[in-house]
């Protein structure tokens, strides 16, 4: 009877896995013209044939750099159009896009952080074929959209610089991917993570952004609320240690995961990193 329980139990958790793992998707209801923002559609290629919905939202000055926006999990591309806001009277032009398996993007299967990374990288490649090769380039993700630019970066050295909000440096860590109740699963886990690899065809430990952030040479400004109920805070400081003098650590009092584009002074830090980062000459501060 005991083994049998055993055997049930670890079934149920196989199955709550394979379904939690199936992100929500919606598409946006709101475009950057609602700010009074210029932009155009576009579709870009990326992995496995698939194709990318966006938006480029040029800022209207010759040679501007460029920063890529990414979502989180189950979002879309109208979740930065708070940071669109903030980024785009600083001097940078702008593409923001659905990952797969998300808003107005092709369907892939199912959805996983190494394929947000392997978007963000079709992204860089779609702006390069747009702006030219000597285009300097930053990404800024939130949650796994900012794990996912960790590892873009770390295999492609055309990223000059990545901002993130909220970012997990683990995805082992259950409390990061399965919330607050992990417990329940907690004795099922070990299996399942196992099959959740052998599906990927990855080890987590292979991609895991605390693992492969050191590997990257490009600066990092990692922003966190203190009260993340999401993604503990410690993912930030583990982060911060693995980057060493490559990062910026920038704890939020008060601010939890989806919140701290609400902080004051957002729009100026986020606009004086990428104008430090990338080209000073373009870049302007936001409150100038």
């Amino acid at each position: 009877m005991v083994v049998g329980v055993a055997v049930v139990y670890q079934a149920a958790v196989l199955v709550l896995i394979t379904v939690g793992w199936r992100n929500p998707r919606a598409r946006h209801r709101k475009v950057p013209s609602s700010l009074g923002i210029d932009f155009e559609e576009v579709r870009f290629p990326t992995t496995g044939g698939k194709t990318l919905y966006g938006w480029w939202i040029p800022c209207g000055a010759s040679g501007a750099p460029v920063v890529i926006l990414v979502h989180g999990w189950g979002r879309n591309v109208q979740r930065m159009l708070p940071y669109v806001k903030m980024l785009h009277p600083a001097g940078v032009d702008l593409l923001a896009f659905d990952a797969r398996h998300h808003g107005s993007s092709d369907e892939d299967g199912y959805a996983s952080m190494p394929k947000f990374a392997e978007d963000i990288l079709a992204a860089v490649d779609w702006v390069e074929r747009r702006c030219g090769s000597e285009v300097h380039l930053g990404v800024l993700g939130l949650s796994v959209g900012g794990s996912a630019a960790i590892l873009a970066s770390s295999r492609d050295e055309r990223i000059a610089a990545v901002a993130t909000v909220g970012a997990f440096a683990d995805p082992r860590d259950p409390r990061a991917t399965l919330g607050r109740f992990w417990w329940i699963l907690g004795p099922g886990l070990p299996l399942a993570f196992r099959f959740v690899e052998w599906r990927m065809g990855l080890r987590f430990k292979s991609f895991a952004p605390q693992n492969v952030i050191g590997r990257s040479r490009c600066p990092f400004l990692l922003i966190h609320g203190s009260e993340d109920s999401v993604i503990p805070l410690r993912h930030a400081r583990r982060l911060a240690a693995a980057a060493g003098a490559f990062a910026r650590l920038w704890i939020i009092p008060g601010r939890n995961h989806s919140d701290p584009h609400l902080e004051p002074g957002m729009a100026d830090t986020l606009a004086a990193f990428f104008r430090d980062t990338l080209d000073g000459a373009h870049v302007a501060a936001v409150g100038t």
